[in-house]
């Protein structure tokens, strides 16, 4: 039976067979005199040199898995999102869309994309690897879990040693680094990524890099590179997760603005057929139409203060669910829900941590606040809530808040925060808990 070319004893061979040196061996012995200190040591030979990287470089670009990505191209992208998207949502993917295409087609300099789990990044990245590898450019598309486990495997890979991979990723001609901050952050692993960034920032090589972290979160060293406007390109996008589509888009997960669907300025009832004290009822008005006017422009702080059932939460309701119409990210979240959401970060199953969900309400471009003072209050809580407004005070980012306590039972330190006036202001509702059965439309003030 004649023998099949893969097991011919050439083959076996680790250098060429036809190498004119070494006829196949794969090593040289030195050609040294008799006592030198490397007499009788072996090199490898040029030949298997070449075998050996062209396998390293093979094997590396292996874990790129471009093949299994060929679908997620450019022309397979929505560049407008989903449906249900409101305007800013849309125009970030656009954004990003754009930008990935000016890279795929002039790969120079970095482009960073930022967003949330499903928010399309690793489409778009994907994309431009597929592009630029087509054009013949060697492309390395890595997630950065996988990238470190790449590194650490060759500890134990008698074929190759770490320095040859690692340099193989350095120097690859463009580099794709997706879900940069997903990896566990150990010395060792930020040590060897920012030697790789900085190295392709030093020679200004072609990087891409998705992370679903905003900036502040990343090791300082990485963030200052990639901060740099004349070799970075930023877009983010703020659109959700869209394998998720039962989930309202305007919203981080959160929120609970769904539960206030209904609670519009159109269906806010000023309560005419109650015979209200003129008083009650012209702070039912200044309310009513200074929610609809930070509705318009939100900016500083809002505080409604009244009893339960006045109408506190039906207003704040109807700013975040008109700011959210429009496409606008809104918070809404009643406080003792929101510390729940703190505590269940601890949980060792929780897939978020909570260092990512307070980043996320303290960030929020608007937050509503609802029931502040019905949480117990704990240190741990009293710390919390200061570190929340603190942050936002000092920021000046818009903030709606309604609670039933009077100034002087709110903590002291929250309290000097909505003292405030060049920032904050305050309406009180002194009606009493509304009784009607079904409120009267109001048309909203747009």
């Amino acid at each position: 039976m004649p023998t099949s070319s893969n097991t011919d004893p050439k083959n076996l061979l680790p250098g060429d067979p036809d190498c004119s040196l070494c006829g196949g061996i794969g090593y040289l012995r030195k050609d040294v005199p008799l006592g030198h200190p490397e007499f009788g040591r072996l090199e490898i030979c040029s030949c298997r040199k070449g075998r050996v990287q062209a396998h390293i470089r093979e094997r590396l670009f292996r874990y790129s898995q471009l093949q299994e990505l060929q679908h997620l191209t450019f022309a397979s992208f929505n560049p407008h999102g989903r449906v249900g998207y409101g305007e800013l949502e849309q125009a970030s993917i656009e954004r990003a869309f754009n930008h990935a295409q000016l890279f795929a087609e002039n790969p120079r300099g970095w482009l960073l994309l930022l967003g949330g789990y499903g928010c399309g990044k690793t489409h778009l990245v994907a994309a431009i690897a597929n592009k630029v590898a087509a054009m013949g450019i060697s492309t390395l598309f890595l997630t950065v879990p996988d990238l470190l486990d790449t590194l650490r495997f060759t500890f134990s890979d008698e074929d190759v040693r770490f320095e040859e991979r690692f340099d193989q990723v350095r120097d690859a001609p463009l580099l794709i680094l997706d879900d940069f901050g997903t990896q566990n952050a150990t010395e060792w692993a930020r040590e060897k990524l920012y030697q790789i960034l900085n190295y392709r920032y030093v020679n200004r090589l072609p990087l891409v890099v998705t992370s679903n972290l905003p900036l502040e979160q990343i090791e300082g060293r990485m963030r200052s590179r990639l901060m740099d406007r004349e070799v970075v390109v930023h877009a983010e996008i703020t659109a959700p997760d869209y394998r998720r589509p039962s989930e309202d888009t305007r919203q981080p997960e959160l929120s609970s603005l769904n539960q206030h669907a209904q609670q519009t300025f159109g269906t806010f009832s000023m309560r005419k057929g109650e015979k209200l004290d003129p008083k009650d009822e012209r702070s039912l008005e200044e309310a009513f139409k200074a929610a609809n006017a930070y509705a318009e422009d939100p900016s500083g702080w809002l505080v409604f203060l009244g009893p339960y059932g006045s109408g506190k939460t039906h207003l704040a309701a109807a700013i975040a669910n008109y700011r959210a119409s429009a496409g606008h990210a809104v918070m809404f979240v009643v406080v003792p829900d929101l510390l729940d959401h703190l505590r269940a970060t601890f949980n060792p199953h929780s897939t978020v941590s909570y260092d990512r969900r307070f980043e996320e309400v303290r960030t929020a471009p608007l937050l509503v606040l609802d029931d502040l003072g019905t949480q117990a209050m704990t240190p741990w809580v009293r710390e919390k809530l200061y570190q929340l407004f603190n942050h936002r005070y000092n920021a000046a980012l818009p903030t709606v808040i309604t609670t039933a306590d009077s100034l002087e039972e709110i903590d002291p330190r929250l309290r000097s925060r909505l003292l405030d006036r060049r920032l904050c202001r305050i309406h009180a509702i002194t009606a009493p808990a509304f009784k009607g059965t079904a409120p009267k439309q109001r048309k909203a003030k747009r």
